[in-house]
């Protein structure tokens, strides 16, 4: 029986090796394309809408539909998450999703994106679960904060080169662009990531105890597992409750023009990636929680700033939802970099599944109110959408409490790490 295969890990935590290098930027591109795809939602939504006839609550549930079905499909494969090579379910899952994405970009009506959006969310709501997966096996717990940290960039770079340029497609022909050209782009990482990413098996030379489906009642009912998922659903409820309705928010509530949008996300993008990186830095450097505790508070101050503001001008709204996004990611890459020490070795696959499950059902039911709750006035305008903002800063607090108590209790401690190999 054949050793194992587990790419290289850096002899010091204070530098990556050439290949992990290599490994977070891939890492990178496909959380890149897997965020894009939900986050192309919010800024078409003021295009999509008109264009397919359909009002908020309709395109809610379009929001949602991606999210219950990444949903189920996480809790469907979560049992089996750690009994394969991840690089081979990643490549599963990631081909179904460019399938399910390149639907989108050929659906034509409000039936037939919603189908898409199911497609698209039962493959592409697994691939994160099998990225953060890879990164605690590869990168062991002093380095976590700097992974999270660059992976959680594509969410920015999402922004400053996917968001801009998907809504120029947009204005340029129509919405159905930006996901035909996202399927091309996915194409093409995907036969890099065969051709450049070594087996990730290590997980596998330990034996695992149970069927898989104990293995998956195992992980759902481990007490710190379960606080950890109820802190992962509570943070997915501001982005799913303000991002679906953020471009209909700035056109029609506080007069930017639509062709403004792209400057938003590209000023707001490039924040991100310049703090992304140094929050990561500072959590392994000063505390996870701390810089959590931090971002919570920037992060609960800037939506009640958000979500009240009136007819306002672009620069001062780039300035706010600059700094609304590096205090959400102030709270989601330490919190990743956190609850990554949380599972043992032989339950990361399961646990990153499942938590990805109840990240997408959450952000699904948090997309249904959130529709429930915003009206459109006669005026044109979103009603009611500072009481979204209520919702999240309710959210984040008990957020922080969950995560606090999670931090504090026994067995929190860094997981053991693989074995390192030579390329």
């Amino acid at each position: 029986m054949t050793e194992p295969t587990n790419p290289p890990a850096t002899t010091s935590p204070s530098q990556f090796s050439r290949y992990q290098k290599f490994v977070v930027g891939m890492l990178a591109f496909l959380q890149f394309a897997v965020i894009l795809d939900f986050m192309l939602m919010s800024p078409l939504g003021a295009v999509i809408m008109p264009a397919l006839a359909i009002g908020p609550k309709q395109f809610g549930l379009v929001v949602s539909a991606y999210a219950f079905s990444a949903g189920l499909s996480g809790l469907l494969t979560a049992g089996f998450a750690d009994r394969f090579d991840r690089k081979k379910i990643l490549l599963f899952f990631y081909a179904g999703f460019i399938i399910g994405t390149l639907w989108c970009g050929l659906a034509q009506s409000f039936e037939s994106l919603l189908l898409a959006r199911i497609v698209t969310g039962l493959f592409g709501g697994v691939i994160g679960s099998v990225v953060l997966a890879i990164s605690t096996d590869l990168f062991p717990l002093q380095m976590r904060g700097r992974v999270m940290g660059l992976i959680q960039t594509a969410f920015a770079a999402s922004q400053v080169l996917g968001i801009p340029v998907g809504l120029y497609l947009s204005n340029r022909w129509d919405w159905h662009v930006p996901f035909l050209a996202m399927a091309v782009l996915g194409v093409f990482g995907g036969l890099f990531v065969t051709w450049r990413m070594q087996p990730v098996t290590a997980h596998l030379a330990i034996p695992q105890e149970h069927s898989p489906w104990m293995h998956l009642f195992h992980t759902v009912t481990e007490p710190r597992y379960l606080m950890a998922f109820a802190t992962t659903a509570l943070l997915t409820t501001g982005g799913f409750m303000l991002m679906p309705f953020s471009s209909a928010y700035a056109v029609s509530n506080l007069g930017i023009d639509l062709h403004s949008l792209p400057t938003v996300y590209l000023v707001t993008g490039l924040c991100t990636i310049f703090f992304g990186p140094m929050i990561g830095k500072a959590a392994d450097t000063f505390g996870k929680f701390r810089v959590f505790i931090l971002g919570t508070v920037l992060s609960i101050t800037m939506v009640l700033i958000y979500t009240h503001l009136g007819p306002t001008s672009l620069p001062l709204l780039i300035v706010v939802n600059a700094f609304m996004f590096v205090g959400i990611f102030s709270r989601m890459i330490p919190f990743q970099a956190l609850v990554s020490s949380v599972p043992v070795s032989t339950q990361r696959g399961s646990f990153n599944a499942i938590s990805a499950s109840i990240q997408q059902l959450s952000g699904g039911v948090a997309s249904v109110v959130a529709g429930h709750i915003v009206t459109l006035g006669a005026d044109g305008k979103l009603q009611h959408f500072d009481d979204v903002g209520y919702v999240v800063v309710g959210t984040s607090l008990v957020a922080l409490t969950l995560l606090w108590r999670l931090q504090r209790s026994p067995g929190n401690g860094p997981t053991p790490q693989p074995a390192t190999t030579a390329l």
